[in-house]
């Protein structure tokens, strides 16, 4: 991790007026600053920069630096696809609306321009100089074609031949051809070629064919058989242009890479059938607008110019990128049979109350007896949530499966499992989110497979995203009937399961139950259900309800009792809980919060948040649980909202309170590990920048001392593995 990932956002905060000490109620929050936010894209900027940082971190297995160089690079990718776009359209059309720290849509976009320039320099130079060169010397070498020797070249010229060059189309542009459409994240090759008869010069475009692995693993004949060798695939083709472009001389030729707008939205007012609204607004993504364009950094200002006026990108959208363009390419570097360069294999636990891998448990018995909370990746997915789907489909006993499928796997045992369920008689109801920005074919797809199979197929409610995690089973047992559920706050997907930390409660509550009817009964029906008994539901409960329970702690601290918040959310962005926050600091309740990646509040601000702490964790597992823990009553809720515009106003989510003081100690654990001062982390300064925490790690007396929440989470689970 780096200790000088400072970036500033605003100059430090204007200090609050003297009586802005006040409490809850509306006074206190006219008292609040303006300058309280801190700018949202800004802030992703420096999520983005964090996860930099764990590809400079020295001290982490290479190919797990080389990983985190490919997620920086997806991460950007999807950033500017949709807020860059989404700022672009706003700027473009004369829409006004500031952001919260008060910035007009140009004035962000000025300052995204910056930062990502900046960012995309330093991630390249984090793979030219260091990631690279140390991979080379564990014998992984990315090679260019001056690096082959003359056998090499020539059994690689014989797979251009047959299996590349086919497929390749070059597109010239010149009166009779018009500029080709460049599809959106395509890596593609500008090429200026001349003609000797006429000495006139012309540009094409080939481009590098996306159905293909980015490298070519090159057999190396003059080394060990362990060494791998990868060519990428534009340095491949380029040394073949003149096959593509005979009787002519190349020029010259760069990569270069557009990013288009994928941001849309479909009329479900006009649209009777949603489906095929969703098919129609796919196919027009492929031609949404430029908002980004990548350039090798050797292109010419002539060419360079040319792209510019055909592609209609302004200059300040160019991102200059010095080597190999699109990194997240070194996926298939991770991919290399090297355990030694990567994180020890982590095999998850089955939790103790659905028995052993050898000896499963059925789940309802044990449901019977005691809610249970199982937390991913460190308890396993396919032996508690996916064992819960499977029992329920094969049990004769359950009468009705009903889920929501936000995002699943591509060979889904969750939608087989619903599949065999309808099969069987059961009825079963699936909420397929078709609408998951980026899992929209696939959804497609899924809802098409659950309805031919008899399951019954809803697309969510109009104008909401339904986001929430959630699974009721319907089961007969003798004279009556037991709803069993699940609620957490990941999807039901067996992969990323092993890859996202998440959190979810199985339990028998019948008063749960019956608000996850209530709630179904919304989802697929004509339900206008408002108040739960034992959930908060977005989009009228859970800011409404988070709010009333920080009010509740301000009023705690000003009786003089003991009052305590603390927040664990991948986002906080919501205006109206910031403030709530704020006011909860005013009122002396210890805030504690750890965040993932976008934070708006302005922590440790004299007068307004001094009170609040802001750390953020990131490491092998992605951080994604929402859990927020009131500490005077030691109330604890999960769910799948952050706090977030889009999720408290825009989607369905559902936060549900643990009650069990057992499970409630586990979440307390996680807390306290989260929040230890020696856990490696980044701590959020009032200005806005982010610096590596703890503080004196550098020091050698201290250096054992500091702790890796993750590891401390799977060593509860597994004590046995380092």
């Amino acid at each position: 991790m780096s200790d000088t990932e400072t970036i500033k956002q605003l100059p430090p905060i204007s200090p609050p007026p003297a009586a802005a000490n006040a409490s809850s109620g509306d006074a206190g929050k006219q008292r609040l600053p303006r300058d309280r936010y801190l700018n949202r894209e800004l802030s992703w900027l420096d999520f983005n920069a964090r996860v930099l940082a764990l590809a400079e971190d020295a001290s982490l297995p290479l190919l797990e630096r080389a990983k985190f160089l490919a997620i920086f690079a997806s991460n950007l990718d999807e950033f500017y696809m949709v807020r860059v776009a989404g700022l672009k359209r706003r700027a473009e059309t004369g829409l006004s609306v500031r952001s919260a720290d008060g910035r007009s849509p140009s004035e962000q976009l000025a300052m995204i321009t910056a930062r990502a320039q900046e960012l995309a320099e330093r991630h390249a130079k984090v793979f030219i100089d260091d990631v690279n060169p140390a991979l080379a010397d564990e014998g992984i070498k990315i090679i260019g074609w001056d690096d082959l020797d003359a056998p090499e070249r020539e059994r690689l010229s014989g797979y251009f031949t047959d299996q590349v060059f086919p497929v390749l189309t070059p597109l010239a542009v010149d009166p009779a051809h018009p500029f080709p459409y460049i599809s959106g994240l395509s890596l593609n090759l500008a090429v200026t070629v001349k003609d000797s008869g006429t000495g006139g010069e012309h540009f094409a475009r080939v481009k590098v064919p996306d159905n293909v692995d980015r490298f070519v693993r090159v057999r190396r004949t003059d080394a060990p058989s362990a060494i791998a060798a990868f060519l990428p695939m534009e340095d491949l083709i380029a040394a073949h242009l003149e096959l593509l472009f005979p009787g002519l001389s190349v020029v010259e030729h760069h990569s270069f890479r557009i990013t288009r707008n994928a941001d849309f939205e479909v009329d479900e007012d006009r649209d009777e059938d949603l489906l095929q609204a969703m098919e129609r607004e796919l196919a027009r993504r492929r031609f949404g607008k430029p908002v980004r364009l990548e350039v090798s950094d050797d292109m010419t200002e002539h060419m360079l110019e040319l792209l510019l006026r055909e592609l209609e990108v302004d200059p300040g959208d160019v991102i200059q990128v010095p080597g190999l363009l699109d990194l997240s390419c070194l996926w298939q570097v991770y991919g290399v049979d090297r355990s030694d360069l990567k994180d020890a294999p982590y095999v998850p636990v089955t939790p103790p109350a659905f028995g052993e891998r050898e000896t499963p448990r059925n789940v309802f018995q044990a449901l019977r007896e005691a809610d249970v909370l199982v937390q991913h990746p460190y308890d396993s997915f396919s032996t508690s949530v996916q064992r819960f789907i499977e029992q329920a489909a094969a049990d004769p006993q359950v009468l009705a499966i009903k889920q929501t499928l936000y995002r699943t796997s591509g060979d889904s045992p969750i939608i087989n499992a619903l599949i065999e369920a309808a099969e069987a008689g059961k009825q079963v109801v699936a909420l397929v989110e078709i609408k998951a920005r980026f899992d929209e074919q696939a959804n497609i797809k899924w809802a098409r497979a659950l309805e031919q199979a008899g399951v019954h197929v809803v697309y969510g409610l109009i104008g909401l995203k339904t986001h929430c995690k959630t699974c009721l089973v319907v089961r007969r047992e003798g004279s009556t009937i037991r709803r069993y559920c699940h609620i957490g706050t990941g999807n039901y997907n067996p992969k990323t399961a092993r890859l996202y930390e998440d959190v979810g409660l199985f339990t028998a509550a019948p008063e749960i139950g019956a608000d996850l009817t209530d709630l179904f009964n919304s989802l697929t029906g004509y339900s206008r259900k408002e108040d739960y008994r034992n959930l908060m539901v977005a989009p009228l409960g859970v800011r409404a309800g988070i709010i009333e329970r920080i009010d509740r702690e301000i009023a705690l601290a000003e009786a003089g009792e003991d009052a305590r918040i603390r927040i664990k959310a991948n986002a906080i962005v919501d205006e109206q809980i910031i403030d709530a926050l704020y006011r909860a600091s005013q009122a002396g309740v210890p805030v504690q919060i750890v965040v993932r990646g976008i934070c708006g509040l302005r922590p440790g601000v004299p007068g307004l948040s001094e009170n609040i702490e802001v750390r953020s964790i990131l490491g092998r597992f992605l951080e994604h649980s929402r859990v927020i823990n009131f500490g005077a009553q030691n109330e604890t809720w999960i769910g799948s909202a952050d706090m977030m515009h889009r999720n408290l106003d825009r989607r369905v989510e559902v936060m549900v309170q643990v009650k069990d003081p057992r499970l409630t100690a586990q979440l307390g654990e996680m807390f306290d590990s989260a929040l230890d001062p020696m856990t490696r982390c980044w701590v959020l300064n009032p200005d806005g920048t982010w610096q590596a925490s703890p503080l004196n790690a550098d020091a050698e007396a201290d250096a054992d001392q500091v702790r890796d929440h993750q590891h401390y989470m799977m060593s509860l689970r597994r004590p046995d593995q380092p």
